[in-house]
């Protein structure tokens, strides 16, 4: 999901004017259909913020991320390298331009760390993917991905996640994976009907319910 070019003072607008906890369960059309980014942060960035904060160290050295290097600033240390990795040749901030699923468009052991976030699901080769994520990485690397496990649907969805899924999925290619879920049901609720994570207390997103996810992360060391 790219974030879209909503101001904060329209992002406000929207809370107030049109606010989402009273008419949760009488509506049939959510109140955001672009994931809550016009009224504020989505839901599931949360959960992708704090499992990248809590594997920052992780993101060191030669550094790949998808679509802008965003996360890479934000939480990276000892970073000499980033590159973007894009299918878009038309998006600027690409360094490198292929399609994940295709290793023989990607480089070899080119990098300590790899973020793929919210990126996985899109596309339907996934073993492919897989491999690919592997090649990149040097021995010792660190695939961080994180996954859907709720959320609207847009035309180019393949497949959603539970960590069941994503931990077989990872296991033929690296040699550790952790794998972890975050979320509510009163969150995953928050999110398909595209509230933001402003209108949502903090308290209640942090509850975990392994039933219920919003997301799956997991971290993956090549081996």
């Amino acid at each position: 999901m790219t974030a879209l070019p909503w101001s904060e003072s329209h992002q406000r607008r929207q809370r107030v004017l049109r606010p989402a906890w009273p008419v949760v369960l009488r509506r049939t059309r959510p109140v955001s259909d672009v994931w809550g980014f016009d009224r504020g942060t989505p839901v599931d960035r949360h959960y992708i913020d704090s499992f990248l904060d809590t594997h920052r160290r992780d993101i060191r050295g030669r550094v790949l991320e998808v679509k802008d290097s965003a996360y890479t600033e934000r939480y990276g240390r000892e970073v000499v390298d980033r590159q973007v990795l894009d299918i878009d040749a038309t998006n600027p901030s690409a360094t490198i331009v292929a399609d994940l699923s295709d290793a023989t468009q990607l480089p070899t052991a080119a990098f300590d760390c790899f973020i793929l976030t919210q990126t996985l699901h899109l596309i339907y080769d996934l073993q492919g993917a897989v491999r690919s994520c592997g090649q990149l990485l040097r021995p010792g690397g660190v695939l961080l991905v994180t996954g859907p496990a709720v959320s609207r649907v847009r035309k180019d969805d393949c497949w959603r996640f539970t960590p069941h899924s994503l931990g077989r999925l990872l296991e033929g290619t690296f040699a550790r994976v952790s794998v972890s879920s975050y979320g509510n049901v009163l969150a995953a609720k928050a999110f398909l009907d595209g509230m933001a994570q402003e209108e949502v207390p903090r308290r209640l997103l942090d509850k975990r319910d392994e039933r219920y996810p919003v997301i799956v992360a997991a971290r993956a060391v090549k081996g």
